[in-house]
Order: structure tokens, then sequence, then C-alpha cells
């Protein structure tokens, strides 16, 4: 597991695949800064310049204190934000990303067949879908449990990460079925490489290339695995 994840940063500096990951950093920072706008214009409708409160007549708040407010809104969105941009961003450029690896690490290999562009908008909704009602239900939890909120976080978003990526990738390759059934034959291995790339999710800047490097990391497990035994 650790092993795929070395591969994957160990690949930073081949062109093919930088080229893969400056395409989905592009897409996934366009994506998070109109994610972030929205947020910061619904922050200023609630919270205006002035207000009235009843027995305590108007209230103003300072431009200074918006602004700062605004910041550590927006930093603690691009945290919360970060895996549903993922999942929307990961079927634009997983086709680059998973060619870019098996052209250096697996060139024995035929071309695998490319998700069209409906079949990708498809797949990510479907992801956004997910992760978004699965976060909503783990929302409780992560309300009571305080300080062990970051570990349920990764757990929880490590399982999706895991499921969704590994299952992404095992599709070009074998088909939706017989990709599924690997992975859930690999259940524990995928999931764990799922929170080991959910803890930098937890990190502003480093979380931007979690999706890149975790399709990576997914398509080098894949290939580990699909491997006949012996």
């Amino acid at each position: 597991m650790l092993s795929d994840v070395a591969r994957a940063l160990g690949q930073l500096g081949d062109a093919r695949f930088l080229g893969a990951v400056l395409k989905a950093l592009g897409v996934t920072i366009a994506v998070l800064a109109a994610a972030s706008w929205a947020l910061f214009a619904l922050f200023g409708w609630l919270f205006p310049d002035s207000f009235a409160l009843p027995w305590i007549g108007e209230v103003s708040l300072t431009a200074d204190w918006l602004s700062w407010a605004g910041i550590l809104l927006l930093t603690l969105a691009s945290v919360f934000l970060m895996l549903p941009v993922a999942f929307v961003c990961v079927g634009f450029f997983l086709d680059d990303v998973v060619d870019a690896v098996e052209a250096k690490h697996y060139p024995h290999l035929p071309p695998a067949p490319r998700l069209s562009i409906p079949a990708a908008l498809r797949e990510a909704v479907s992801l956004l879908a997910l992760v978004v009602l699965v976060n909503a239900a783990a929302l409780l939890v992560y309300l009571l449990s305080t300080f062990a909120a970051p570990v349920v976080f990764w757990v929880v978003n490590g399982f999706l990460l895991g499921r969704e990526y590994f299952q992404l990738v095992a599709e070009r390759r074998l088909g939706r079925r017989p990709g599924a059934a690997l992975r859930r034959a690999h259940r524990g291995q995928v999931w764990a490489l799922g929170v080991l790339l959910a803890v930098p999710l937890s990190v502003p800047l480093v979380n931007l290339l979690v999706p890149v490097l975790g399709v990576a990391a997914y398509t080098h497990m894949f290939h580990r695995l699909s491997r006949p035994a012996g």
C-alpha cells in the first residue's frame, strides 16, 4: 500500500504525469474557488455591514472583522469542500492520470477505453451525491465525537475514496462487475489506502494534490492486485 503511494509521488517528475497533475489542479482549483465564492457571497448576505437587534438597536460590523471572518470561513470551507470537489473533478482527469501512469509503469498494456464526456459527468454527479449523503449522515457523529471527529472523517471518507477511485480505475480494464468483485475481494487494502489519502484532505493546499495522487496510487494498487498469483 505504501509502495503504491510512493510510486505515485515518484512520478511527479515525469512530464506526461506532471501535465495531468497541472490539468487536474487547474480544474480542482477552479471548482473550489467557485464553491468558496458562493459560500463567501452567502456569508456576506447573512451578515450585512449593519443590522438591528431588539432592545439594542443597530449593530455595525467592521470591514476588518468581516475580512478575517471570511478568510477563516474560506479556509475551513476548503477542508470540507475538498472531498466533494475531488469527486466532481475525478471523472474529468482520471483517464489522463491513469494513462500517464500506465504509459510509464505498464507499457505492455493496450490502451484502455476512455470515458466519454457524458459518462464522466454522470460519474461525477453520482459520486458527488454519494459523498454528500454519507457525510450528511455522519454529521451528527462529527458533532458528538468532538476530538475524535477527524478520525471519523478519515475513516468514513477513506472508505468513499477507496470505493470510488479503485472502482473507476478497475472498470477501465475489467468492466463494472469484475472491477467491483476485485474491490470487494481486497476491501481491507482498498479502505486502508483511502484512509491514508483522506488524512491530507484535512490540510489546506496539500489537499489539492490528493485527487490526482489518489488516482495514481489506486492505479498501482489495481495492477498489483489483479496480477495472477505466483
